[in-house]
């Protein structure tokens, strides 16, 4: 069901890969929430997804850019100004990478090359995104910017290694340039910091369906699923959440509040008896 919650509202939203894409999601149900956007990846995961599929669903335009270049960050804010015909009201930042993990290195044996490309890749293209819509005074005032994170940013989690770093690091930039964007425009800047969730990435990390079932054992609430996460981002573009900004909010059933579930007790009083 759609409220019409983004009537009138603009925005542009990095990441959208595939179907399974968390961005993909949100693009679709801003679509249908009445807002209309661009959509943009680097050319290289462009090239690996069907983000013109979804842009032919959306009546969207497609603007290739790497967030880390802030040359074609500028020419992605130019472009997607004068084609939706106005100011940004939304951005979603969904992109995260880590050569360290793609290549199995653990955390002791990081290779620092990687690891200096998984914090620019995954936390300073926030920074620079929001440097570059400053700069152009390409936001309205109580605009809405949300990027993507997950609890590793304050806990250890096996082979989560350095995107756990850059999640920590993404995090604390929501907050440092929320302050700045709130002065400056009344900008909300936060962070939802998601349950695990069966996207393309998530399914790329070692072990990663063991933890899946784990989080959703240890959720009372369950994982919360990427449609899921399409609707709790949306309400944060929406005019219904104008004072929240410098957040790291929770969307994970639950997880990131429990000790121990009823579900976890049971599997470990079962071992006992063996």
């Amino acid at each position: 069901m759609a409220y019409n919650l983004l009537k009138g509202k603009r925005g542009i939203i990095f990441g959208a890969l595939d179907e399974n894409s968390i961005a993909w999601k949100v693009a679709e149900r801003a679509h249908a929430e009445g807002a209309i956007f661009t959509l943009t990846n680097a050319p290289i995961a462009m090239r690996m997804g069907e983000i013109n599929k979804l842009a032919s669903t959306c009546g969207a335009t497609v603007i290739p850019a790497d967030a880390t270049s802030i040359e074609e960050l500028d020419n992605l804010f130019d472009k997607s100004i004068e084609i939706l015909g106005g100011k940004i009201d939304f951005i979603l930042h969904s992109i995260g990478m880590s050569p360290n993990i793609r290549k199995g290195k653990e955390y002791g044996e990081l290779n620092y090359d990687w690891f200096l490309k998984t914090l620019d890749v995954s936390a300073l293209s926030f920074h620079k995104i929001m440097h570059v819509a400053e700069k152009k005074d390409a936001m309205n005032e109580y605009g809405s910017i949300i990027a993507l994170t997950y609890v590793a940013a304050q806990r250890t989690f096996p082979d989560y290694t350095d995107m756990a770093d850059a999640k920590s690091t993404l995090e604390s930039i929501a907050r440092g340039y929320g302050a700045r964007f709130a002065k400056l425009k009344k900008v909300r800047v936060n962070t939802i910091s998601q349950s695990p969730t069966k996207t393309t990435a998530g399914k790329g990390i070692s072990g990663f369906g063991a933890f899946y079932d784990f989080a959703d054992l240890m959720s009372p609430l369950g994982n919360a699923s990427a449609d899921e996460c399409a609707d709790y981002t949306i309400v944060m573009f929406s005019d219904l959440t104008r004072k929240i900004t410098m957040q790291n909010l929770m969307h994970d059933g639950g997880f990131s509040s429990t000790g121990m579930t009823p579900e976890i007790m049971q599997i470990f009083e079962e071992r006992t008896k063996e």
